[in-house]
C-alpha cells in the first residue's frame, strides 16, 4: 500500500514538473523560453531579434547596449516597436498624415539618414 502510494505521489509529481517546463506560452501561444513574443502588426509569434529593422540604443546606462525592433504594417500605417524598458510587448505607433513619420504619445519614429530610422521620446532620440 505503501509502495503504490509513494509510486502515485512520484507519478503525480512528474506529471506536474513536465507541464511547468516548456510550458511558458504566452496568451498568443507565443514561447518566450524559445525567444518568441507576440506582434500586434503581424498577428503572430516574432523573434525581436530576427527582425530586419533593428536600432541600437543611444545612450546605455550600462555596460550593455540594448536594442529595438520596428515592424510595419503592410499599409505602412503602422510600426511596430519592441522597447525593451516597456517589458509590455511591443508599442504602436501610427503614421502622421501621408508623411513617414509614426507616433504614439511621446514616442515618434521617423527616417533618418538614407536607409535608417531614429526612435524619439519627449523629443529625445533613443533609438537609432
Amino acid at each position: 500500500m505503501k509502495k503504490s502510494i509513494l509510486f502515485n505521489a512520484m507519478l503525480l509529481s512528474s506529471l506536474a514538473f513536465a507541464q511547468k517546463v516548456g510550458g511558458d506560452k504566452d496568451v498568443h501561444g507565443c514561447k518566450g523560453s524559445a525567444g518568441y513574443t507576440y506582434s500586434q502588426v503581424k498577428k503572430d509569434c516574432v523573434r525581436v531579434f530576427e527582425q530586419k529593422i533593428k536600432l541600437t540604443e543611444v545612450k546605455p546606462k550600462g555596460s550593455s547596449t540594448s536594442m529595438t525592433a520596428i515592424i510595419f504594417s503592410r499599409d505602412m500605417k503602422k510600426a511596430e516597436v519592441f522597447l525593451p524598458e516597456e517589458n509590455t510587448g511591443s508599442l504602436i505607433l501610427t503614421r502622421l498624415g501621408k508623411g513617414k513619420v509614426w507616433k504614439n504619445g511621446k514616442y515618434i519614429l521617423a527616417p533618418y539618414k538614407k536607409t535608417g530610422y531614429q526612435l524619439k521620446k519627449d523629443n529625445v532620440v533613443i533609438y537609432q
